[in-house]
């Protein structure tokens, strides 16, 4: 039976750009997987703890001489992984926060990333690879090409080399200038965002549209 992780990650609730986005390619997945699974995870939330000096070292130190904190740490990174294996895809809602990925992105992946559960540190190989990752990303400017901001998008650049070492390979749906309609001084970019949100409904409306799936 097909599963889907379906992630969100804003912290904006009802008018963020991402979670309708993420919501309108869940539902698409589901219309393409009659019987399909969902397992739901919201970081913006109900974020992970970030690693810190008590339980962090978790994934360094052997799992018989674990701390208390060390050790609950690990079980999360384990259920996480779990998460992971299950799903056959993976779909993530990404906003740019300061040019880079919410901090709670940030943690998950540096959660499920462990020797022996995410990757195998001496073959150099991948344990989660061969799911779809599906990115659905909103940044509220324009990062193009020609634009003044051009490659200031961090968490584009960065999400790829993250996942790497896991073997998994994220294709991004970007929808960007979604800030026009509520700064006046973009409001001459409105056309431009309502294009380019046209553009990621479209491409999230054909992801999965010649999926034909057993119930």
């Amino acid at each position: 039976m097909a599963h889907l992780l379906h992630i969100d990650s804003s912290i904006q609730g009802d008018t963020s750009t991402s979670r309708r986005l993420t919501a309108r390619a869940a539902a698409a997945w589901r219309a393409a997987h009659p019987g399909g699974t969902v397992t739901y995870r919201d970081l913006g939330s109900n974020p992970l703890p970030h690693l810190d000096h008590l339980g962090g070292l978790a994934r360094r130190v052997p799992v018989e001489q674990h701390t208390p904190e060390q050790a609950a740490s690990w079980t999360l990174t384990e259920r996480l992984v779990e998460e992971l294996k299950r799903a056959d895809t993976v779909l993530l809602g990404l906003p740019l926060y300061n040019f880079g990925a919410p901090s709670s992105v940030k943690a998950w992946v540096d959660h499920f990333m462990a020797a022996g559960l995410s990757y195998d540190p001496v073959k150099g190989e991948g344990l989660l690879g061969g799911r779809e990752f599906i990115v659905v990303k909103s940044r509220g400017g324009g990062y193009g090409p020609g634009t003044p901001r051009e490659g200031w998008d961090h968490a584009e650049a960065w999400l790829p080399h993250a996942l790497s070492m896991a073997g998994l390979t994220p294709r991004f749906i970007t929808a960007e200038l979604t800030l026009a309609k509520v700064t006046p001084q973009m409001s001459d970019l409105i056309p431009l965002a309502e294009e380019s949100l046209a553009a990621a409904e479209r491409e999230i409306d054909l992801l999965w549209s010649a999926a034909t799936v057993p119930a």
